[in-house]
This record gives structure tokens, sequence and C-alpha cells, in this order.
């Protein structure tokens, strides 16, 4: 595990912007797994810069998300599809074809969770994985108690989850209560990880990452067992 340590939420948005960056650079086809929520959105404003700035061809790259609400069409300002489109994909020059998420309004879930670890293991698996982290600890929508055997799957968000994220919605009745969401294991079979978490509200569980015991009680812990995990903190959410 290496961990840096940036002054601020802007500092750390463009290191990991940097870090991307230049692991695309280095593998131009690259399969990325990319995260959604406030920790991320500055970074992919910054690496889009990076990108554009540098001319960097994005047409072998792929990505695929980690995670979806259920019953959200992908035209849901809500939605992951629409995040990500809004804040990253509209911005470069990546074919919308090479890029995955999760459809929350399959008509049959089961079967979409199946055929999205099918669109994993056909790119070779991820080569980098973006991560945020809950407050409680989960990992993508892998809530607190999720075996750390899971793939893909349907989840059901705690009450905690639903809470968080409740700032995004007119109201707390209009947060899905379940998603789309990968695995721990699919997680942890990608070979890097860029671990992001900025704030005082995400102090206790990057704390239980970085000296906790592992425990499914927090999903998070479980990535101390990956062999090539970069995180990357602000001072606030260290206390600093």
């Amino acid at each position: 595990m290496e961990v840096v340590t940036a002054e601020d939420y802007d500092g750390m948005s463009k290191e990991a912007a940097k870090f991307i960056y230049e692991a695309i650079e280095k593998k131009p086809d690259i399969t990325l797994g990319l995260a959604t929520g406030s920790t991320p959105q500055k970074m992919y404003q910054y690496l889009a810069e990076m990108l554009n700035e540098n001319n960097i061809d994005l047409s072998n790259v792929h990505t695929v998300n980690l995670d979806e609400y259920v019953g959200l069409d992908g035209d849901d300002k809500q939605s992951y599809h629409y995040f990500m489109l809004e804040e990253f994909f509209s911005k470069v020059n990546i074919p919308l074809e090479n890029t995955h998420i999760p459809d929350g309004k399959s008509d049959d879930l089961d079967a979409e969770v199946e055929s999205y670890e099918k669109i994993i293991a056909d790119l070779g698996g991820i080569d980098l994985q973006v991560l945020g982290v809950g407050r409680n600890g989960h990992i993508g929508f892998n809530e607190p108690g999720t075996p750390f055997n899971s793939r893909t799957q349907v989840v059901d968000l705690t009450d905690v989850t639903i809470k968080d994220n409740s700032r995004f919605f007119d109201k707390i009745e209009d947060v899905p209560t379940r998603a789309l969401s990968m695995g721990l294991e699919t997680i942890m079979d990608t070979k890097s990880i860029l671990f992001l978490a900025s704030g005082e509200t995400k102090s206790e569980a990057v704390d239980a990452l970085l000296n906790g015991e592992i425990t499914e009680e927090i999903p998070v812990t479980i990535l101390q067992k990956h062999d090539n995990l970069t995180v990357m903190l602000d001072k606030d959410v260290l206390g600093e």
C-alpha cells in the first residue's frame, strides 16, 4: 500500500488525475474501472483537461463502472450513466461503445450482473480501478456484511447509504433502495487500485483501511490484501 497525502481536495484531485493520465499513456488500451460521486468529480475535470491538452487518443481505452442504481433510466440526472456522461465521457474522445455501466433498468437483473462479469472478463480484467468509500466503509455499493467472495450482484442499500446519498435527490424517498454493484472479489481481481478519500466524514473508514483489522463488517478493509494499492487522501480526512 502506497499512501499519498495532498494538502486539500483540489490537490488530491490533481494527483489522482495525473496518476490515471500516466496509466493511460503507459497502456493506451487500458481498461479503467471508474467510480462516481462527489469524491472523484474534480478528478474527472482535471483528467479531461490533461487528456485534451495533450491530444491523447482514447479510441482503445475501455471503461467499466462500479455500480448503478436499480430503477433509474440513463437520462435520469441522478443515474450514474448521466453522471459519467456529464462529468467525463462527453468531454473526451472516448467512444461511448467502449464505456460500460450496469443497466439498472434491465428487466432481468440477475442476467445483467452475469453479463457485466462477462464484459469484464472479455476485456481481460480491469487494469486500474478507481475507488471511493462510503461513511460506513462500503466500496462500490458493497455494504457492511457483504461477503469478501462476492461478484457483481444486486444489493440492498443500508439506511446510512440512503441518507448520505439523499443530498443528491429532492427528498430521501426518491433515493433508490437497491443497486447493481461489482462485488468485492471482482474489485480485488483488478490489477491495480487507486483509492480516494476526502473530508472528515470519511475519517473512520480511512482509519479502518489504514489501521483496522480486516473484516466483512467494514468492506474497505479488504483492500489491505491487494498487492497494488495506491491511497490518495487529503489532510481533512486525516484530521490534520
